[in-house]
């Protein structure tokens, strides 16, 4: 693996726009500073070379992001952490790159938040097993997960597959 690369490859022109194209498809509301999908556009075009050399720099400061409550059938609330358009452009770009390295060393038998892999094929799989005369399916939900991990423990782990300083930085 070229991890010297890796930010490079994030940075890519290409993988940018693809990132860019990824955040306008799934829309969404606005962060904290209110620019919304539609104004992101021109916001890129003036600023991309700006954000690209404070990342390079690591001089780059993501914006805070937005907290909404939204309610869940049962009464409760789910919080919900909306970033600004421009830092899910980032995040994504990020992710195009980092998915691939991580998600060859996933169980086969996960299917959540993997690329081509939804929850009715984790169904369909405990069917077959059912069928094949298991007793028992185990089901986790990590509950507010990021809200409760040790981020330094997660950085070190994250830091054994990227071995690129920029991009742990980031």
């Amino acid at each position: 693996m070229d991890e010297e690369k890796l930010l490079d490859r994030i940075l890519d022109r290409d993988n940018l726009n693809r990132a860019f194209k990824q955040v306008k498809r799934n829309k969404g509301a606005a962060g904290v500073d209110g620019m919304t999908v539609e104004e992101l556009g021109a916001d890129m075009a003036l600023n991309k070379e700006e954000m690209i050399a404070q990342i390079r720099q690591r001089t780059y400061q993501p914006q805070p992001v937005r907290r909404i409550e939204i309610p869940k059938p049962n009464g409760g609330v789910r919080l919900l952490g909306i970033p600004t358009v421009k830092d899910r452009v980032i995040q994504q770009a990020i992710a195009q790159v980092l998915t691939p390295l991580f998600d060859q060393t996933f169980s086969e038998y996960s299917y959540g938040f993997r690329p081509n892999r939804y929850a009715e094929m984790a169904i369909l799989q405990t069917l077959e097993y059912l069928n094949e005369g298991y007793d028992w399916v185990v089901d986790i939900d990590l509950e507010r997960f990021f809200d409760t991990v040790n981020h330094d423990r997660l950085m070190n782990l994250i830091s054994r597959t990227v071995d690129d300083g920029d991009v742990i930085s980031l």
